[in-house]
């Protein structure tokens, strides 16, 4: 490629030209929308200024491909829409003093316009009062068409698709998706953490589960612990300043700061100016030597900061995408605000907490439970019928005497003795002190923070029914039906399994060594046929040669930690046994390897054994088979095979003869037969897993975090009294 010669000394002044108006207008939207973050954060900030109390955004491929929001906000009138992207039009603003007194969060009219003229922008929006909606597309700057009825509901629905796709050189700037949608992400959080009377939901295009999701609350403490966790939310401090000297600075100040006991590797400073979320260096740089005189210079803080002043006293035209404004005594307010934080800061620095793991319990408890096993209480009151429990969650699944009252005997007594002390061994197979390591008993210490009581008892006392579909177990709970989505819980259940056998797993032999190398080339290969995998990327010979000697490097430590055995040849010759009684599926043997290689963070301890941890569960987490299941639909796809097979057969029949094919058309038949025979082996080999591996050990070790509760992983989907409602009414 030539590279551009440089430009000639002009002899003469060059003539000054007007420039076309779809130059200027693409020049500007350039500066306004610099990338797709600041696309979202203009178009989220006109949501609020909507008065939306629900805003839901969809992004694909980092913003770049789509970026869809959502709101229930009061919409735009039918008359409005022709000058919806117009540049400089603007419901907020009539007169240049107005500035002086503004209060919604735009006000240039310049952000709509901006995006139809490097992206393809769509607009669907009802206002109250009307039967339905309009639906619009816009392209620099105007109106594509009229704009068309179509059902919606109150509210707006934004779409900007392709963005940059006639910016060339600013598309290719981004080569990341990944490092946008977090960007998307972060802009989403700060308000989701200030705006506390509006729900907020964020998520990639496809995918069933949220990365952000608030819901409306009155505390700020909840909404920062959902957005970024209980670690940081129990180590807040609220703050506040103020300043009533009009001389000196006019300001109030509310917040909350890390306290001490709180360190993370950056500094997170949300900041917010008359409900506008800003950035202000010299603020950030003050905080920051305040808490490098107090903490490890390592630990970064955590910071929240809403300030209210008079509006005249801030000027908020003084950036392209409004991420700075200009305020009075700019000096004196920092000050200010430093003093408070160092006062706050100081006085929490008098103690340190300190987490620690939860020890097993004692002998003596054990003992007591025993030799005094709990006995069955009968009552004599009998309870209503629509509040009967049908099964017994103590006694084994799929008996019929789990149908059958409990039996007094002394014979009774014994099984009861005999389950509890195998319950007990169970537990001490499964050690709790899994190891000295303070980043592993601070990983252990998070599952137990993140504990949903009430999942943990539905799965403790639930009995298994059977599955409902390839991925959903059916299971009762007292006087509920439940839906449990077996692959989620065992993943779950391998994460903290692996947690808690932290360097006492037991091994498992393979019989033939299998190489690093040619575990990382069939995992490329399955990756290039999945389209996940581009020449792009680099030689899949190379990648799999970086990630074998990489691997290979730590062989020591994952032996030691996790009982993955790789001799000096890069042979991986055992793996730990995670759960007694369960094998993985070796056919995801080169994923987990190059999860390894790919995704394991090595640098920092604990993320090292967290993502060490999850990429184990996910090897051995309970997947659907790859042959499709003989007992549903995929019953189908083998009569088809077979019927190909036999319209094959008879094909070549009639083109060779009868005699010469007919060994060969029997067996092809008999390899779809075995086909089919071995998808029925697998199939049932894994409900019976899941019935007598997984449930008694999920009763027996998991925690399910609260996502679980929310992410659909465990759905309710009938209600025995609610049933006997139904009934009574037919």
């Amino acid at each position: 490629m030539e590279l551009p010669s440089s430009p000639k000394t002009p002899t003469e002044p060059a003539p000054i030209r007007r420039l076309d108006p779809s130059v200027v207008n693409r020049i500007a939207a350039g500066e306004v929308i610099q990338r797709p973050a600041s696309a979202l954060k203009e178009l989220l900030e006109n949501s609020l200024d909507a008065g939306a109390t629900n805003i839901n955004v969809t992004v694909k491929d980092g913003g770049l491909k789509l970026i869809q929001i959502s709101d229930n906000g009061h919409g735009i009138r039918f008359e409005d829409l022709p000058l919806l992207c117009e540049r400089h039009t603007t419901s907020k603003l009539r007169e240049y003093d107005d500035l002086r007194s503004i209060s919604t969060l735009g006000f240039r009219g310049e952000a709509l316009a901006s995006m139809s003229f490097v992206a393809h922008l769509s607009v669907i929006t009802m206002t109250a009062g009307i039967a339905h909606g309009y639906k619009v597309s816009y392209k620099d700057g105007a109106m594509e068409g009229e704009a068309r009825p179509c059902a919606a509901v109150k509210g707006t629905q934004l779409m900007v698709e392709n963005l940059f796709y006639n910016v060339a050189a600013r598309k290719k700037a981004f080569k990341n998706p990944g490092e946008e949608y977090g960007r998307i992400v972060d802009v989403i959080s700060r308000y989701a953490v200030h705006k506390i009377g509006t729900s907020f939901s964020c998520k990639k295009h496809g995918d069933t589960r949220a990365d952000v999701h608030t819901m409306v609350t009155n505390s700020r403490v909840d909404a920062i612990k959902s957005v970024y966790g209980a670690t940081v939310a129990r180590d807040l401090i609220a703050v506040s300043a103020s300043s009533d000297n009009e001389s000196h600075s006019v300001f109030s100040m509310e917040g909350f700061i890390s306290s001490a006991n709180y360190s993370a590797k950056k500094t997170v400073m949300i900041l917010f100016i008359n409900d506008r979320l800003v950035e202000c260096a010299p603020l950030r740089k003050a905080i920051e030597v305040v808490y490098a005189t107090v903490v490890p210079k390592a630990a970064k803080p955590f910071l929240y900061f809403s300030i209210v002043m008079p509006a005249a006293h801030v000027d908020v035209n003084v950036h392209p995408t409004k991420k700075e404004v200009s305020f009075l005594h700019q000096d004196n307010l920092v000050d200010t605000i430093q003093r408070a934080v160092e006062a706050k800061l100081l006085d929490s620095n008098t103690t340190r907490t300190y987490y620690t793991q939860t020890l097993i319990p004692g002998t003596q408890s054990v003992e007591k439970e025993i030799t005094t096993p709990p006995t069955a209480t009968h009552t004599t009151q009998k309870a209503p019928v629509n509040k009967l429990v049908r099964t017994d969650a103590l006694q084994p699944p799929g008996q019929l005497h789990a149908f059958l009252p409990k039996r007094t005997s002394k014979t009774a007594d014994v099984e009861n003795d005999l389950a509890i002390t195998r319950k007990i061994v169970r537990q001490r197979r499964n050690p709790k002190e899994s190891s000295d390591l303070t980043s592993v008993q601070e990983l252990l210490a998070a599952v137990d923070r993140e504990t949903h009581s009430g999942l943990m008892d539905i799965v403790k006392n639930c009995i298994y029914v059977g599955m409902a579909d390839d991925t959903m177990a059916l299971v009762q709970y007292k006087t509920y039906l439940y839906l449990i989505n077996v692959v989620a819980f065992s993943r779950e259940l391998m994460y903290q399994q692996v947690l808690r056998r932290f360097a006492h797993f037991l091994s498992l032999q393979l019989s033939t060594p299998a190489s690093l190398r040619d575990l990382c080339m069939v995992a490329l290969d399955q990756e290039e046929v999945e389209g996940r995998w581009h020449e792009s990327d680099g030689p899949k010979a190379e990648i799999a040669k970086l990630n074998s000697e990489l691997i290979q490097c730590k062989a020591e430590m994952i032996k030691e930690y996790f009982s993955v055995e790789i001799d000096d040849q890069g042979n991986i010759r055992s793996l730990p046994v995670i759960l007694d009684q369960y094998y993985p599926d070796m056919e995801r043997f080169p994923s987990f390897v190059l999860t390894l290689g790919n995704e394991v963070d090595w640098e920092s301890e604990k993320e090292c054994f967290d993502s060490l941890a999850a990429a184990l569960a996910e090897f051995y987490t309970i997947h659907t088979p790859s042959l499709p299941n003989p007992a549903g639909d995929g019953v189908l796809l083998y009569q088809r095979h077979k019927q190909m097979t036999a319209i094959a057969s008879k094909s070549a029949e009639d083109a060779d003869g009868r005699q010469e094919v007919s060994a060969g058309s029997g067996s092809e038949n008999q390899e779809s037969d075995e086909l089919l025979a071995e998808a029925e082996t697998v199939w049932a080999q894994r409900e019976w897993t899941i019935q007598h591996v997984l449930f008694p050990a999920m009763k027996l070790f998991l925690k399910p975090p609260r996502k679980m509760a929310k992410d659909g992983s465990a759905i309710q989907i009938a209600c025995l009294e609610q049933l006997y409602k139904i009934f009574e009414r037919c």
